[in-house]
């Protein structure tokens, strides 16, 4: 750690997923693909090419452990529909990268999005009694 302001955000990470519920979790991920992605077309728009590729790598990594996060043996439909829409958004971010095209950065900062807000609208209630 190179400063107080890393160790502070490195604190705050830890915290948050050691003690998030699963559904927090995947809701922390799609937050941290969008904030890539932007930091990705702010690199692009400044031309900084290897914070860019940096940033749209983290991005995808995060996509793929989403992926990996699906339950094919339940929601069958669900979980392949979700799977083919992760690898579409790797790959367009990957062409997004080689083609500097901020159109595609924003293409899958949509389909995040649209994602995260049907996630987010299942959220489990904590009020609701236990089954």
């Amino acid at each position: 750690m190179n400063s107080p302001t890393q160790a502070y955000a490195a604190t705050e990470t830890y915290g948050t997923v050691t003690y998030a519920d699963p559904h927090a979790l995947i809701t922390q991920m799609y937050d941290g693909a969008l904030k890539r992605i932007a930091q990705a077309k702010g690199a692009m728009e400044r031309k900084e090419i290897e914070t860019q590729g940096e940033m749209i790598s983290k991005a995808i990594n995060i996509i793929g452990a989403l992926e990996g996060c699906l339950d094919y043996s339940k929601g069958q439909d669900l979980a392949n529909n979700l799977g083919r829409l992760y690898e579409y958004m790797v790959t367009t971010l990957a062409e997004a990268n080689l083609k500097k095209d901020v159109s595609k950065l924003d293409e899958v900062s949509r389909l995040i999005l649209e994602i995260k807000s049907a996630w987010v609208q299942i959220a489990p209630q904590a009020d609701k009694p236990a089954c």
